[in-house]
């Protein structure tokens, strides 16, 4: 295991893309408040905006994981602007993080307050 991932949102225990995750190790929780969550209809996307605080779950995760999550995510890296997602690391208590970025606008999204979904 050699990348931190830290997800907020289905990828998270119980939620319906959790089984990506099987095989990677839990690592903990963590509360960043520099970061605000979206309610994009069946998943949310955090963006880059000071709050109260997202819940995050951080996991530790092989190259492969990752690559399948960055598929999940439709980020590409060698054209992140056309991504839906941002791929960029971030520090939480367990170490710095890799933290998918929704990367559309929100100005008419839903923001949760509660920072968990």
């Amino acid at each position: 295991m050699k990348h931190l991932v830290a997800v907020y949102g289905t990828l998270k225990r119980g939620r319906n893309n959790s089984h990506i995750l099987r095989g990677a190790r839990f690592v903990g929780t963590d509360w960043m408040p520099e970061l605000s969550l979206y309610h994009l209809g069946p998943y949310p996307g955090a963006i880059e905006e000071p709050s109260p605080g997202v819940r995050v779950e951080v996991y530790a995760v092989t190259d492969t994981m990752l690559k399948t999550l960055d598929e999940l995510e439709d980020f590409f890296p060698e054209r992140p602007q056309s991504s839906l997602y941002i791929r960029q690391t971030m520090d939480t208590r367990h170490g710095s993080a890799w933290v998918y970025i929704y990367n559309r606008p929100v100005k008419t999204i839903q923001r949760l307050r509660s920072g968990s979904w």
